[in-house]
């Protein structure tokens, strides 16, 4: 008999595109798994209530708050996190690219989140107005109060990836 909180169980999920098989305490969030179990970090970890939005990745094409789940909720599932949003080494994906450019990275902590909430948003809505913009990061919060800069990253982006 295993103590409370040792149980263990062995999950497989694709992260980024890669599978991993791995066996984890039965009580290990998903954005400890992601940062420490596959070393991960761009994932971050800010109020850890699911607040702030900073554990922001994509299950099944999905935004959710990594600090949320426990690991082996998203076992056989598909996980994007940041580090998967560029395509090849030393080239940015177009959100990043817009972040670049129109200044939205402020300090960078809710950055991580923010980009993966836009990817899944962007993807249903290619041509949003700053409204809909901003109702769609409304639950990722940014330290720095940046948000104008990071609607015109947005709204740059959604310009970027329809014409590519």
């Amino acid at each position: 008999m295993s103590a409370v909180g040792t149980e263990r169980r062995t999950i497989r999920v694709t992260v980024n595109g890669a599978v991993y098989e791995r066996d984890v305490e039965a009580r290990l969030l998903l954005s400890d798994f992601l940062r420490h179990e596959l070393g991960l970090t761009g994932t971050h970890v800010g109020c850890e209530h699911g607040v702030c939005g900073a554990c922001t990745v994509l299950l099944d094409g999905e935004p959710v708050r990594s600090c949320l789940l426990f690991a082996v909720q998203v076992d056989g599932h598909a996980i994007e996190t940041v580090e998967g949003l560029a395509p090849r080494d030393g080239e940015l994906h177009p959100l990043q690219r817009a972040f670049w450019e129109k200044h939205g990275l402020q300090c960078g902590y809710c950055t991580p989140g923010m980009l993966m909430v836009l990817k899944a948003f962007l993807a249903e809505h290619p041509d949003p107005t700053e409204e809909e913009i901003r109702e769609a990061i409304s639950g990722n919060l940014c330290r720095c109060t940046g948000y104008q800069n990071i609607v015109e990253a947005a709204r740059y982006a959604a310009q970027l990836l329809r014409s590519s």
